[in-house]
C-alpha cells in the first residue's frame, strides 16, 4: 500500500471510530508504530485528527468543523492551538476549549462524560493527558485567555523554572479546579460562556 492509500485508510478508520489507539492502527494496517506516526503527520498538521494520550482523535466532521476547530465551546472565543484543551467524551465525541480555564470549567460541566482531557505543555507543545499534567496559575506573563490563566506542564520541575522567572503557583489538576470553582463564587472569572 503506498503511503497516500494508507494515509487515506487511516482518516477512514479514525473518521469512523472517531477515536484510536497508535497500536490499533498499527495493527490494522500491518505496518510499525513509527510509520503511523509518520503518516498521521499531515493530517495533524490538516487539522482533520489531533494526537491524543496514546492515539489519536477525529476532529472534523461535517456538522461541526467550524465549530470544533475555531471556537471554544465554554466561552466561543477563537481558539488558539497552542493552548486548546479538548475534552474527549464517552460517546467519542470531542470539544475543544481555548484554554485550561474554560476546558476544566467545561468538563467539571460535563462530568462524567468526559472520557479524557488533554491539552498542550506549554513549554514543549507536547500533547499531555490533564490529569497527569501540573498547573501554573498567577503567573505574570498574559497570553490575553480566559482569567485568571492556568498554564499546563508536563513534569513539575519545568513548572518550578517557569515559576522562577513569571511568578505563579503550581496546582494539580483537581487544585486548579478547585480554585476556578471558588473564583467563579467569588464573581473574579474573566470569561464569557456561551449561552445555550
Amino acid at each position: 500500500m503506498l503511503p497516500y492509500e494508507r494515509r487515506e485508510r487511516i482518516k477512514a478508520l479514525i473518521r469512523t471510530n472517531q477515536t484510536m489507539k497508535i497500536a490499533e492502527l498499527s495493527k490494522e494496517l500491518g505496518v510499525s508504530e513509527m510509520t503511523i506516526h509518520r503518516d498521521l503527520k499531515p493530517l495533524v498538521e490538516e487539522g482533520i485528527v489531533v494526537k491524543t494520550f496514546g492515539g489519536v482523535s477525529w476532529v472534523r466532521s461535517e456538522s461541526k468543523e467550524v465549530s470544533l476547530i475555531n471556537e471554544c465551546v465554554y466561552c466561543r472565543k477563537v481558539i488558539n492551538e497552542r493552548l486548546a484543551y479538548r475534552l474527549i467524551l464517552t460517546n467519542r465525541e470531542m470539544e475543544v476549549a481555548c484554554c485550561v480555564h474554560c476546558g476544566l470549567l467545561r468538563g467539571q460541566q460535563l462530568g462524567n462524560q468526559v472520557f479524557q482531557a488533554i491539552c498542550y505543555d506549554f513549554l514543549r507543545h507536547t500533547t499531555i493527558s490533564a490529569h497527569e499534567a501540573w498547573f501554573v496559575t498567577g503567573t505574570t506573563l498574559n497570553l490575553g485567555c480566559c482569567k485568571p490563566q492556568i498554564l499546563p506542564f508536563e513534569h513539575r520541575h519545568h513548572a518550578e523554572q517557569f515559576i522562577k522567572g513569571f511568578e505563579g503557583e503550581i496546582l494539580s489538576l483537581n487544585e486548579a479546579l478547585e480554585q476556578l470553582t471558588l473564583k467563579t463564587v467569588n464573581g473574579t472569572l474573566h470569561c464569557h460562556q456561551k449561552q445555550d
